[in-house]
């Protein structure tokens, strides 16, 4: 509402001041009655030029006193990004997250790994539960029918309950 209040305002300040200023000049003391007739059409220059200025104003006034006092603001109250904190590697000198534990370039340990990894690592290197369960079974069955072989290879022979 304020914007097209204003807009009405610089249109008549153009029309109304500015044209007649720039008349006394020109010879033309109101531009809305300049026109050009050419084939019978009529081009109303005098018209389009009042718009004209008229944006022209309107434009100069909202960069003026909206865009520019706006833009120094968001600078001023603006912070600037912080670079993230790194270390060197000391194997290959390449720079590294600061927090890293091994190095990304040459994949040097840095430091010892954290519990949760070192637990992670130790459960997939290591044999399952299960699997240690069956091989100890296999070779108590082995033992206690005295064969060399592993019963599996033992035709018709029935194990014991």
């Amino acid at each position: 509402m304020i914007g097209a209040a204003f807009t009405g305002v610089v249109q008549a300040l153009v029309k109304d001041i500015i044209t007649p200023l720039i008349g006394i000049f020109g010879g033309i003391p109101d531009f809305t009655s300049w026109a050009i007739t050419v084939n019978g059409s009529r081009f109303l220059v005098g018209d389009f030029v009042n718009t004209l200025l008229s944006f022209l104003i309107l434009a100069a006034v909202v960069y003026f006193l909206v865009v520019t006092p706006v833009t120094r603001l968001m600078d001023k109250y603006q912070t600037a990004p912080q670079p993230a904190p790194t270390k060197q590697c000391p194997e290959c000198l390449s720079k590294i997250p600061k927090l890293a534990r091994r190095c990304s370039q040459c994949t040097a340990q840095l430091e010892a790994p954290s519990d949760e990894v070192a637990a992670a690592m130790r459960s997939v290197a290591a044999p399952s539960g299960e699997h240690v369960a069956d091989e100890a079974a296999r070779v108590l069955v082995e033992r206690l029918q005295g064969s060399d072989r592993p019963a599996a290879l033992i035709p018709n022979r029935q194990r014991p309950v």
